[in-house]
Parts: C-alpha cells; structure tokens; sequence
C-alpha cells in the first residue's frame, strides 16, 4: 500500500520575512485601548477549554499558565503548525490591540482578514512567559477578523494564554437570547427531526447533541442523522449571530428507534463478521488460496482486484491468476460452483475495485458509464453480491475549490458516488457495497481535507469523506485500512500512531463519534451506525506495516464495545453492534496459520 506524501508547507524564512514586514509597514496606534473599548476575545485565557477556538492541535493544560488556571498547549507535528483560531466582531475603520502571552520557540500571534494590512509577531525564543503585542486598523467594511497563534513545524509544544484584542466591539454586541420551543419531530432508528421557534437576531443556530455541538444551521429546524438505533439521545439548541452564541435552550431527548431487522443488517450479514481479501488475481508471497479452500469463518470475501484498462478509462476488468503464476488455481467453472457455495451457505462474495496498481479516475461522464457497465459485467459473470471499493493512490483527489464535504464538485469524485448509485438501483436492496479507503482519505480529515483555505496542501487529504457520506445510506460496511498510515490525530487532538490497540480504538472512534473537517467545529461529519463500521487490520507482519497481536486485537474489541481495556484513550461511547474485522488478506492469514481468523472465531465465538 502506498505511504501518502507529507503536505505542502511553506519556508520558515518566507514566513519570518512576510511577518517582519507586516509589523514594520504598520503605523503604531497612539493610544492603547479607549475606555470605550473592550476585550473582543472569547476565552482568551482558555479557562473554558477550547471554547470558542478552532485548533488544528491544541489542548489545555493547568501548568503552566500565566494567569487563571487554564493555558493552551499545542504541538507542532509533520505539516501541522498546530494553529489556534478565533474570528472575532469588531467594527469597520477602526484601531485594535492584538496581545497575548507566550512561551515556547517560535510562537506567532496575528490576525488576517483585517480589511488593510493583516500583522502578526512572533517570538524565537521564549522559555518563560513573554508579552506579545501588534496593532491594525480595519477596512471601511470589515466586520470580522481571524486572530490566532501557531508554532512552528517540529520545534515542539508551546504555550498561550491571556489573548486579548481590545477595540471597539463589532454590531450590538450582544450574543440573541436563547432559543424556545425546541421540540422532537420524526424519530428513525438513525436520525431524529428538530425544530424550535426563531430568536430575535439570530444569523444561526449551534445544534448540541449529548453536550457536543452537532453542526450548525441557518433555519429552525435540521435533522439530525448518523445515530444509533434504539439509543436515547439528548438535544439543545442556541442561537447565533456576529456577537457570539446564546445561551442553550431547553434540553428534549429522545430515543432512536430499534432497526428493523434483527441486528445482522438489510445486508444479511451475522451481526459480527468477518472481511477478507482473496488474492484471486495474483499469488505474490502468501500462495494462492482457492475459493473452495477459503474457511467458514468469512463472511465477507472481497476478490482482489478489478483493474481498469486505463486510469480514466473507467474499464473496469477481473483477471484471474495465470496458470504459470498460481499452479493450483482452479478452472472458472470450479470459482464459480465455490462462490455458490459460499453463498449457498450465506456467505457474501464482492469484486473490490483499485488496490495500491489499480488507479481508477472517473474524469468524465463516458469513464462513470463504462464504470457502470464494466463492473456489472464483472458481477453478473461470477454472480457476486456486490462491490467493494478500495481506490488508493491518487484515484481520488480534491479540486481547490471543492471545499464542502456534503455538496462535493470534482469530478473524480462526484461520478464516482453517481456510477455507484446507478449500480445500488441496479441491484436492489440486497446490493453490498464495502470501502476500504486508507487513514489518510478519511480520519485524516479532521485536520486537513483537500488543498486547504490556504492552499498547498495534499488535495487527497480526507478525499473519501464526500463518497462515504454521499453513500451512507446505501453503504453496508466501511472497514478503513488502519496501517500503512501515518500518525493521525484523534478526537483528543493527539497524534497516534501504528503499532497498537490505542490506534485502531482511537480511529475507530472518530468513525462511531464523527468528527469536525478541517478542524471546523460547524462542519461535522456525522458518525456511521456500528453495525456499518469495520477495523481494517494486517492479517500478520507480511501483509502490511501496522501488525498488531492477537492480544492488541482483542484490547481493540473489548475497549470499542465493551469500554474495557482501553488504556489512555477515552472513547466517545461503547458500541457493542460493531459489526467485525477485516483483514488484509485471506492468503495472508492462511500463510501464517490463520491466527486473525483464530482470535476473531475465539473473541465473537
């Protein structure tokens, strides 16, 4: 599997210059802040947590702190240079002071969006406390500016506290009164409508779910979705507008429906079960397996792999493995009598399109029909029940300004999701579909997705998001590959990384919880049902990088549904239904004496 290259970042001396710059073309303000003025800042001194700030990887700390009992901590990493972000109100054509305390090398403070010059300053070296200050005045029409402090890219933690912007507060300056009337609508056993009555002066609404904000809107009402069956859930609602956020309202609950079927899923399956790739097209050094030999234990065999004839041709074929490269491969009379079988028996037989050779690009309208009619040819020829996808490499990427996850614009990715809903409706309602992405199309998403509002990132990052949760409704498992990955950034806004349980919990997590995009707290997306959620894992160290024991694996399960044997993480719920494994890959497993498939028999028994 290929390893994603780091994203793009721009030259510490560029920075350094263009921040030298600001602050030496700016004419200094004569007086300090007007009695007039107040401090702009929400939770400057981060004694709220992180209220009111969006950081790519901060977090609070007790000590040290220069005043309170709360400073920030954020820790540069890779290609993140752990920013913290606020937009603030302020009023057009006027002074403000930007100030903060700092320790730690290389710490910056500015503000953009000004409407004239944006500023920041920094300091090199600070090993205690020390007072950073800049001043700018707003354009004629500026109404909000971003302020905000960052590192540096792997010059280690630092620390803020006591951010203060003092000026002349922008439009009433009052946060609307919170929002009445917050009532339950239709309830499914995965969503549940609100509404509530309008607050005068409100631009929009934070909607809670549990004490976590869920999203945000503009109307008075919204539903809200990605949640599990037969679970009470409780709800508020506050109002919004340029002065800040309201006050909740009045909390209702209310409690999703159970599914309707007996916990296997419309798709069939056992209500655990387990995934694996068939090498059906190849040997390489875990042998050929052949699919009469593949144990009872599967539930799910994915054949590895439909190809295409071209990156963007959208021809998708299956070639079985060559006589001369896998001698005991079997005839195609005998593969097909053994789908079958296998199916006779209620197990699931899919073609997974991609792998780490198969690049597929759906750059036009003709490659998503050829896509369509190619993978049905597949399907209809070996009677399969349906389609796993595991586009890997650069198949799926973002144009720069495809930035909304829930209303994508590409290409490559709006054909993509069009061709698989024509095959969904083809098929009917027992059509499987499955997605394998890796951490870098999905979980890495919630720091960065595509090119970024700044430019230069990787447009691959979080590329999956659009496709999953276009397809939400229609999809039956998403088993992410938890290895060959990077170290990836979890809902505690820390970074982990392969090599045990802690990885797989902490992933998984985000999955069955949701997570904000881009580390925007009003853009979520929403979590997955459990009984949709599988963990990707190397079946032995010769499949991939991320191996973990038969003992990391059953920590892994005990934590995610159980909330036992968690270790330092702490998830965001406890989701018996999870529904299995999967694995790279069947052969692999067979090679090293079927340990996964062992330990996954002896754990769900």
């Amino acid at each position: 599997m290929e390893r994603s290259r780091p994203l793009a970042r721009r030259p510490l001396v560029t920075l350094l210059t263009a921040a030298a710059l600001a602050v030496s073309g700016l004419t200094a303000l004569t007086s300090a802040a007007r009695a007039a003025d107040a401090d702009l800042a929400r939770n400057g001194g981060f004694e709220s947590a992180l209220d009111g700030w969006t950081c790519t990887a901060g977090t609070t700390v007790t000590s040290p702190v220069h005043s309170g009992t709360a400073a920030l901590k954020a820790t540069p990493a890779g290609a993140d240079n752990a920013r913290c972000a606020q937009t603030v109100s302020v009023r057009p054509d006027s002074a403000y002071t930007l100030s903060a305390y700092v320790r730690g090398t290389y710490v910056y403070l500015g503000a953009s969006g000004t409407g004239t010059t944006d500023v920041s300053t920094w300091a090199q070296s600070a090993p205690d406390w020390r007072k950073l200050t800049t001043t700018f005045r707003t354009g004629p029409s500026t109404t909000r500016v971003t302020v905000y402090t960052h590192g540096w890219y792997g010059t280690g933690a630092y620390h803020a506290d006591d951010i203060s912007l003092t000026g002349p507060g922008g439009g009433t300056g009052q946060p609307p009164a919170a929002p009445g009337g917050l009532t339950t609508g239709s309830v499914t056993s995965t969503s549940v409508a609100l509404s509530w009555s309008p607050a005068p002066g409100a631009t929009g609404y934070a909607v809670y779910r549990d004490g976590t904000k869920a999203g945000t809107v503009t109307g008075t009402s919204t539903t809200v979705t990605g949640l599990t069956p037969s679970t009470a859930y409780a709800f508020q609602v506050a109002a919004v507008n340029d002065a800040g956020e309201s006050a909740r309202s009045a909390t209702v609950t209310a409690t999703t429906a159970q599914r309707p079927d007996d916990g296997g899923g419309s798709s069939g399956l056992p209500a655990h079960a387990l995934v694996g790739y068939l090498h059906a097209g190849f040997a390489n050094g875990s042998g050929y397996t052949r699919m009469a030999d593949v144990p009872d234990s599967w539930d799910v065999i994915d054949l590895a792999f439909g190809e295409p004839t071209s990156v963007t041709s959208g021809d998708i074929r299956f070639e079985r493995c060559p006589v001369t490269e896998c001698p005991t491969v079997e005839s195609d009379a005998e593969f097909k009598a053994a789908i079958k079988a296998k199916q006779a028996a209620g197990k699931k037989v899919l073609i997974s399109i991609g792998g780490q050779n198969g690049q597929v690009r759906l750059t036009s309208a003709a490659a998503r029909d050829k896509f369509v009619s190619s993978v049905s040819a597949i399907i209809d020829t070996y009677g399969l029940d349906g389609l796993d996808i595991d586009f890997e490499g650069h198949s799926l990427s973002l144009d720069a300004d495809d930035t909304d996850f829930k209303n994508p614009k590409t290409p490559v990715i709006v054909n993509l999701i069009s061709a698989v809903k024509t095959l969904k409706a083809r098929y009917g309602a027992d059509f499987v579909l499955t997605m394998a992405p890796e951490t870098f199309f999905v979980q890495l998403g919630h720091q960065y997705y595509g090119t970024g509002k700044w430019g230069g990132q990787d447009p691959r990052a979080g590329a999956y998001l659009p496709v999953i949760h276009a397809l939400r409704d229609a999809l039956t498992l998403l088993h992410v590959q938890d290895y060959n990955s990077g170290p990836i950034m979890g809902l505690d806004n820390q970074y982990h990384s392969m090599g045990g349980a802690d990885f797989h919990i902490a992933m998984t997590d985000m999955l069955l919880t949701g997570f904000p995009v881009a580390g925007d707290a009003d853009n979520v997306f929403p979590a997955l049902r459990p009984d949709q959620v599988a963990i990707g894992m190397p079946a032995s160290t010769n499949a991939g990088n991320g191996h973990v024991s038969p003992a990391e694996v059953t920590k892994t399960l005990n934590c995610l549904t159980k909330k036992t044997d968690c270790g330092s993480y702490a998830t965001h719920g406890t989701w018996p239904a999870l529904r299995g494994l999967m694995t790279w890959s069947i052969n692999w497993d067979r090679y090293s004496d079927w340990e996964f498939q062992k330990n996954f028999d002896a754990y769900f028994g």
